[in-house]
C-alpha cells in the first residue's frame, strides 16, 4: 500500500513537473494603461460623494450627447505668465464622457519663448501634435538619456508614460499643440514645483541639488 501512495506521488510530481516550467516562462500580462470599460459606456457621475479608482456611472437614461462633448478647448489658455506657456486639460473631472474609456485630451499655448517646463504624466503616455509653431520637445529616460528634437507643424512626437519631458517653443510666433493621453486621469506633476514647493526638508534638497541653504529658500519662495 505504501509503494502504491509513492508511486502515485511520484508520477504527480512527474507530470506537474512540465507544467510548472511552463508558468514559470510564460509571460505575465499587465494592463499598462487605464482598465477596459465593461459597458458601451460609462458617463462620470460627478456628483456623487464616493472616493473610487474612477467615478461611479450616471444612469444611461440621464445620459446626454452632451456629455460626449467638451469645449474646453476652444478659448486659449493665458500665456502672460512666468513660463509664458499654459495648458487646458480635457480629464475626466471635467469632461465625465472620458470615464472608464482610457483617453484624455489637452490643449498647450506658448507665447514666443514659451515654456511647459519638464513635468511626468505618472498614469499615461503622451501624443502631441503640433497645431501652429516650432517646438523644441523631448524626454530623457530612467537611463538619463535625452530624446529631444525641434518639431514643426503638423509633426507629432510621443512621451512613454512616466517619463519627464518638457516643450519650449523656439520660433519667431506664438506655438500651438494638442495632446492626447491614454487615461482619462494621467495626472500632471511639474518637477521643480514638486521638489521646491512641497515642504521637503532643506537639508535633502541642499544634498540633492548642491545647494546652499539660502538658495534653497529662494527656490521654495518661487516654487511654493
Amino acid at each position: 500500500m505504501k509503494a502504491s501512495i509513492s508511486s502515485t506521488i511520484q508520477l504527480v510530481g512527474l507530470l506537474l513537473c512540465p507544467v510548472l516550467i511552463l508558468l514559470q516562462l510564460a509571460p505575465l500580462n499587465v494592463n499598462a494603461a487605464d482598465a477596459d470599460p465593461l459597458a458601451d459606456f460609462c458617463v462620470a457621475d460627478l456628483t456623487k460623494d464616493l472616493y473610487l479608482n474612477g467615478y461611479p456611472c450616471k444612469k444611461p437614461a440621464i445620459v446626454t450627447t452632451d456629455d460626449f462633448v467638451f469645449n474646453g478647448l476652444t478659448v486659449p489658455p493665458q500665456t502672460n505668465n512666468s513660463f509664458g506657456a499654459s495648458a487646458v486639460f480635457g480629464f475626466v473631472g471635467n469632461f465625465p464622457g472620458l470615464n472608464s474609456l482610457g483617453i484624455s485630451i489637452a490643449r498647450l499655448d506658448f507665447a514666443k519663448g514659451g515654456l511647459i517646463p519638464p513635468h511626468t504624466h505618472p498614469r499615461g503616455s503622451e501624443i502631441i501634435y503640433v497645431v501652429e509653431g516650432s517646438l523644441y520637445a523631448g524626454f530623457v529616460t530612467t537611463h538619463n538619456k535625452l530624446f529631444a528634437k525641434v518639431i514643426n507643424k503638423g509633426d507629432v512626437m510621443i512621451f512613454p508614460r512616466g517619463l519627464i519631458h518638457f516643450q519650449l517653443n523656439v520660433g519667431d510666433a506664438p506655438a500651438q499643440a494638442v495632446v492626447s493621453l491614454n487615461s482619462q486621469s494621467a495626472g500632471f506633476q511639474l518637477i521643480a514645483n514638486s521638489m521646491f514647493g512641497s515642504n521637503i526638508k532643506d537639508e535633502v534638497l541642499q544634498k540633492t541639488f548642491f545647494l546652499d541653504q539660502k538658495t534653497v529658500h529662494q527656490l521654495e519662495a518661487i516654487f511654493s
